[in-house]
């Protein structure tokens, strides 16, 4: 996803100024989000003009926001390549700590093959100019869409963890158009515990541009009640907006802004391959994927679309009646046997090899060398989504599995995420 930063209009300088590009994660949504005290999923690493005389003071301000620069890359305004400035790189990424910023970062410097592993799974890079056609904040904070809940679903079952929904919005009072893999704002009603009005949360969308209805008009989430114990009084707590969204009732009316996010598309290629890795509400994107993918009544108003390739989803869950959407998934299993895999990882009845519980990074160790040679192949994107814990744990099995051919998985993940093939939204 590509920002405008509040210095990109001083960034945009005569010839031989000096300019930068933060590449910044972590970012809110917006300026309006800075005071917020929960978690607000990204949708991908944000892109900042700046010029050399602003660096500090555009640092602290993204540091305010809650984000993190993780490299700067210095643009000289006098090269040019076809008519278009090119930018060198700098190896500044320092085992995820924000690059200091009070001496000019060396020009053309070339990252160190032997550099220190720090978190290398963090969220995929979109290039400046991708996807330019794809909709993006139609409506905003102060303007939201104002739908109503059409249903309000429960997805888990009998003796299964928790409470998780599937809603569905209608949409057709307003503007509201997005793609699979994109993200919608919800503003829960009420005021904050300082007394100002709540600020909207980020959740991903479960259902295809045409919605659960193929008919353009709607708008589904998959969203798990937040549900915590209060690490000083032991109450336990639950999520503002989770809870609000939980206990809707058909007819109720939910401010909706969005759509937002350009990270997690999938590819136009009919005949990729898609690896998918979720945890629990991390199938929101995947199940939109896979409707596009596989569904029937999606292939018939997608004529442009037909599907050919091959998809791998790799599902962690607590138990059996946590596997969200399980019947859908299992149709498309049964019905597309040579183009969809299902690999499910049961922490709580499945043990790993160990004795432990089997959670989705284990899975993908025990299937390692079949997924590394899936992504060696130009054409598969990787799509990663749910909890960040799960991340160092696929890291370490790609990277054995890797090793064995003398690549550097860390080195390697790096050229994915410059040719777009590999996605990561955790949280």
């Amino acid at each position: 996803m590509y920002y405008r930063g509040a210095v990109e209009g001083a960034a945009n300088t005569e010839s031989g100024s000096r300019v930068f590009v933060y590449e910044v994660v972590g970012l809110r949504q917006s300026e309006e989000t800075d005071q917020t005290n929960y978690q607000i999923r990204n949708s991908g690493s944000v892109f900042i003009r700046v010029p050399y005389s602003r660096m500090n003071q555009e640092m602290r301000r993204i540091t305010r926001l809650g984000g993190r620069i993780v490299s700067i890359q210095p643009v000289s305004v006098l090269q040019q390549t076809n008519g278009k400035a090119t930018s060198a790189k700098s190896a500044h990424e320092e085992n995820g700590n924000a690059t200091p910023v009070n001496a000019e970062p060396p020009v053309q410097q070339q990252p160190q093959k032997n550099e220190t592993k720090g978190k290398t799974m963090t969220q995929a890079k979109a290039k400046k100019d991708a996807h330019a056609d794809v909709p993006v904040n139609i409506y905003r904070p102060n303007a939201p869409y104002i739908g109503k809940c059409i249903s309000n679903e429960a997805l888990v079952g009998e003796n299964g963890i928790g409470i998780v929904q599937h809603l569905k919005f209608d949409l057709s009072g307003g503007n509201l158009r997005y793609i699979e893999g994109q993200s919608i704002g919800i503003i829960p009603p009420g005021l904050d515990k300082n007394g100002k009005p709540e600020k909207l949360r980020l959740y991903s969308i479960a259902s295809t541009r045409h919605g659960d209805d193929v008919d353009d008009k709607t708008v589904s989430l998959c969203v798990r009640q937040l549900e915590y114990k209060h690490p000083e009084t032991g109450e336990t707590v639950y999520g503002v907006c989770s809870t609000y969204l939980c206990n809707l009732k058909p007819g109720d009316e939910v401010k909706i802004t969005g759509p937002v996010g350009k990270e997690m598309l999938l590819p136009p290629d009919e005949d990729a391959n898609v690896i998918m890795m979720a945890t629990g509400t991390g199938i929101a994107p995947m199940r939109a994927y896979l409707w596009r993918m596989f569904k029937d009544a999606e292939r018939a108003v997608n004529p442009e679309y037909q599907f050919k390739g091959f998809s791998w989803l790799i599902f962690g869950v607590p138990t059996t009646p946590n596997i969200l959407y399980k019947e859908e998934l299992e149709e498309i299993q049964a019905k597309y046997p040579d183009n969809f895999r299902l690999t499910y990882a049961i922490s709580r009845e499945q043990k790993n090899p160990q004795g432990g519980r089997m959670y989705i990074q284990d899975r993908v160790a025990e299937h390692a060398d079949e997924l590394w040679s899936l992504i060696k192949n130009e054409k598969t994107h990787t799509y990663i989504c749910g909890l960040r814990g799960m991340e160092d744990g696929i890291d370490a099995a790609l990277s054995a599995a890797a090793a064995k051919e003398g690549i550097n998985w860390s080195d390697y993940q790096k050229e994915l995420k410059k040719a777009g093939r590999w996605h990561v939204e955790t949280y």
